[in-house]
């Protein structure tokens, strides 16, 4: 046995242990495809840097990060920058060779910015993400990335299967966590099993019925035609664009129970104006 295998065992002896500790079982089934991702970091250099990997990762639903040679850091401190992501942090695997974090891989996709002379397989992060999840049906897929002041060099790219640019303006350095986080995102929306569901609103309204909208667009035309409004204009186009309108807004019953509510209260103001032009008093029902 290498010793490089001797330290990759006792990094998934290690890795089972801080999963239990954390209270995660290493052994569960995959919940998700993207239990089958990898995110390789090559030689970061920045603690800070690798919590906001790990934020990125809890927020768009990957789990396993591999750091190959990464700068000493404390797992304390990774929670302190990313909050809630001690399952994450527990399962993070060490690696001191980048050939042995890949050798599990059926697929390698590097991240790079910079133009290569070699003729490269080059893809667009949200191919990349579709790419991944094909193969992983049949094996652990990575995601490769270089260290923060010069990226992936050529013996690491050599690695990578494909080679992914994120598209940018001229100025394309991004932060080591962003560039993650795009990623993460469209395997996020590739993989569709891991979104959370949104709750619906707690005081949810029933649809509109037609009684309702015709309601609706009945106050609306007295209104109208209260204020002039058709005074110029076609009162059949106008009821037939505002019915159209409406329609297309989709309100529900509590809703078109505003739109009247507004329509009422515009004839009321008007017949209010009215009648005090007039001179007359206003009626009780006005004063309360």
């Amino acid at each position: 046995m290498t010793a490089d295998s001797s330290r990759q065992d006792d990094a998934d002896v290690a890795g089972s242990e801080r999963l239990a500790a954390a209270g995660a079982d290493p052994d569960i089934s995959p919940a998700s495809v993207l239990d089958g991702v990898h995110i390789v970091l090559h030689e970061p250099l920045d603690p800070v840097n690798i919590a906001g990997v790990v934020r990125a990762m809890k927020n768009m639903g990957l789990r396993s990060l591999r750091l190959v040679r990464p700068v000493e850091y404390e797992a304390e401190r990774i929670e302190g920058v990313a909050h809630d992501t001690r399952d994450i942090v527990a399962a993070i695997r060490h690696f001191d060779d980048l050939d042995i974090a890949l050798a599990d891989c059926v697929r390698v996709a590097g991240f790079s910015a910079r133009r290569r002379a070699a003729k490269r397989q080059r893809i667009a992060p949200r191919e990349a993400a579709v790419d991944l999840l094909g193969h992983a049906s049949d094996g652990p897929v990575a995601l490769l990335f270089g260290r923060e002041d010069r990226g992936l060099d050529n013996e690491a790219l050599d690695r990578a299967h494909v080679i992914v640019t994120i598209p940018t303006t001229a100025h394309a350095s991004l932060n080591l966590a962003q560039a993650v986080l795009v990623a993460a995102y469209e395997l996020h929306v590739a993989a569709v099993d891991a979104t959370r569901v949104l709750a619906p609103p707690r005081k949810d309204a029933p649809p509109a019925t037609s009684f309702q909208f015709e309601r609706l667009f009945m106050e609306a035309d007295q209104a109208l035609e209260q204020m002039a409004f058709y005074k110029t204009r076609y009162p059949e186009y106008i009821l037939r664009t505002m019915r159209s309108l409406t329609y297309r807004a989709a309100p529900d019953a509590r809703e078109i129970e505003l739109l009247r509510a507004m329509a009422f209260e515009a004839m009321r103001s008007i017949d209010r104006a009215r009648r005090e032009g007039a001179g007359e008093a206003p009626s009780p029902s006005e004063d309360a």
